[in-house]
């Protein structure tokens, strides 16, 4: 059994509170991501679970086995760092069969597990070179083969291709993903790359100031954020924020804002009459508005950025700037006037005050 469960889990230093009163329950092979902006805790609570960092209050358990008082090597995870912590010295074979030979495993299992591994990985022709010698997605595929070898009860990634370049990074994204479709071991993995989440996790968790956000998997948070923060940080371009008014208009709703008046029917949103929201909406949902379309958003495009098959329009509209991302056969020239609308059902609306979503449950 490998499932992990965090129970009212505290850490802090001195006064300072880190992890607050966090609870979640990982399922067994699941592949679960820990994200979130530079010092929310997820690096703190992943530590935590491995041992490497002692936990002030509640209960961390693996496999149903209570863990906070058990040292790393008797939890049964393997850690991959994000600096690899290969030894230079040694070579890729010896880096990787360290572990085993100081648990005294017989050589010729060493041998023949180490061959597994390095097979597995794509590792068979460096096993006489030393660290040096490999390029850094090499470097970090050791570093992953050595985890691997201890075979695991629980695989904890700390960022592990924070050092790479973009190339390497989606190349290694997609080995670390078939790896976890190979062993099915639970996984839990830190990134602050929203990217890395999307497409690795079955589900992420959200973390903000040592608090959990959102828990879901990424097709839950992208489509349906519990919040302003959540729908903030996930998704690329970032979401337009434009605050409104809303008000009764026969069967539907109005949505004053950004120098315009939105009608939508609004029956998936708890909506009163005169309260201040926030309309959320992602660049790519933003299409092109025929002339004689009402209810847009538009304005002066003051800048473009060309992305290939898509660009991204910036204008502003009623002093708010608002960003669409277009086909690039759309794209207009700078300066010309643009005029955008939007269906419905991909529109997000936020209490003004507290940020949390009006969408219905």
């Amino acid at each position: 059994m490998s499932a992990i469960t965090c129970s009212h889990v505290d850490k802090a230093y001195g006064a300072t509170s880190v992890i607050r009163d966090l609870n979640l329950s990982i399922e067994e092979h699941e592949f679960v991501v820990f994200l979130g902006p530079s010092g929310c805790g997820k690096s703190t609570l992943l530590r935590m679970l491995a041992g490497l960092e002692d936990i002030s209050g509640g209960e961390v358990s693996i496999g149903g086995k209570v863990v906070n008082d058990l040292d790393p090597g008797d939890r049964g995870i393997a850690m991959v760092f994000q600096n690899y912590a290969l030894y230079p010295h040694m070579t890729i074979f010896d880096n990787i069969a360290f572990g085993l030979r100081r648990q005294k495993v017989p050589a010729a299992e060493i041998r023949k597990r180490v061959e597994a591994v390095s097979r597995t990985l794509g590792l068979e022709p460096y096993l006489g070179r030393k660290p040096a010698e490999l390029s850094g997605g090499q470097q970090q595929r050791v570093a992953i083969a050595r985890a691997m070898i201890k075979t695991p009860k629980v695989f904890l990634f700390d960022e592990p291709l924070s050092n790479l370049d973009a190339k390497l990074r989606n190349h290694m994204r997609v080995e670390i993903a078939r790896l976890h479709q190979s062993l099915k071991t639970t996984t839990v993995y830190v990134t602050h790359d929203q990217l890395e989440a999307m497409t690795l996790a079955d589900r992420i968790v959200l973390l903000k100031e040592g608090v959990i956000e959102q828990v879901g998997s990424p097709a839950e948070i992208y489509r349906r954020p519990g919040n302003m923060f959540v729908a903030g940080f996930i998704g690329t371009p970032n979401m337009n924020f434009i605050e409104v008014t809303v008000g009764r208009s026969g069967n539907g709703w109005t949505l004053t804002g950004a120098g315009t008046v939105l009608s939508i029917g609004g029956s998936a949103f708890h909506l009163q009459h005169g309260d201040r929201a926030v309309l959320g909406i992602r660049p790519p949902d933003l299409k092109t508005a025929d002339a004689g379309t009402a209810g847009i958003l538009q304005g002066t495009a003051d800048l473009i950025e060309f992305h290939g098959n898509d660009a991204l329009v910036t204008f502003a509209s009623g002093g708010k700037e608002i960003s669409a991302l277009v086909p690039a056969r759309e794209c207009p020239v700078l300066h010309a006037p643009v005029r955008y609308t939007f269906e419905e059902d991909s529109i997000h609306l936020f209490d003004a005050t507290s940020g949390a979503s009006l969408r219905k449950q």
